[in-house]
């Protein structure tokens, strides 16, 4: 079973205005101090089929929000997405085609690739949430140490992120059940699953059920 914390192991990043970003990022957590400067660069030089529909905040076209969601700036929303009611994007927000934030869902300086859906309740901050992931009702990213310090990603190699604040980091395809907690640098790799309720602490393979106290099993095909 493969425990890969790298960029390219977790992610197949086909966004063309994020794919440099992801290219040159050998870790996901490399990414987080750049989305504010990267989302500035993609306003200024525009992106064809993307409005700015207010001064910071470039949105495709198709994408549906609702009245009741609050979008700070900056903050870039692919085409066809759906932001629904109170949905809350509090800045440093990049979202990819075809995404659903929902109701009273809360995402902060994080990335969200195609197809992701994050629809009941959920918060991400300082996350990056690959090709279709999908996080279940209440599922929450914790991005802070209770005793503050340095948030260290903690696999079959430990490594320091030098952040304060590193919340989750979701494989293409993976799944977060209901409820579920993902402790500050939790990582889930590619198409691994994980019951609800369960709380994540550190690196997990791709391709497995994350089966809470029982543990984890690989997939079978």
């Amino acid at each position: 079973m493969r425990a890969s914390v790298k960029t390219k192991d977790l992610f197949t990043c086909t966004t063309p205005y994020l794919k440099e970003l992801f290219d040159e990022s050998l870790y996901p957590w490399d990414m987080l101090d750049k989305i504010g400067g990267y989302i500035e660069k993609l306003i200024k030089t525009g992106i064809a089929g993307y409005t700015e529909i207010k001064e910071g905040v470039l949105v495709g076209d198709g994408t549906k929000i609702h009245p009741s969601a609050v979008i700070i700036p900056p903050a870039v929303i692919g085409r066809g997405c759906e932001i629904r009611p109170s949905a809350y994007l509090r800045g440093n927000v990049i979202l990819g085609e075809g995404c659903v934030v929902g109701n009273s869902t809360e995402i902060k300086n994080s990335i969200l690739l195609e197809g992701t859906q994050v629809p009941h309740y959920n918060y991400v901050g300082d996350s990056i949430l690959g090709v279709r992931s999908h996080m279940g009702a209440g599922a929450v990213c914790s991005n802070l140490k209770s005793g503050g310090g340095e948030v260290t990603v903690r696999g079959e190699t430990d490594h320091k992120t030098g952040r304060r604040k590193l919340g989750a980091v979701l494989g293409d395809g993976a799944d977060i059940g209901c409820g579920c907690v993902m402790n500050p640098g939790t990582v889930v790799g590619r198409n691994t699953s994980v019951y609800p309720l369960t709380s994540l602490r550190g690196v997990y393979p791709e391709n497995c059920i994350v089966k809470g106290e029982r543990g984890v099993f690989e997939r079978k095909a």
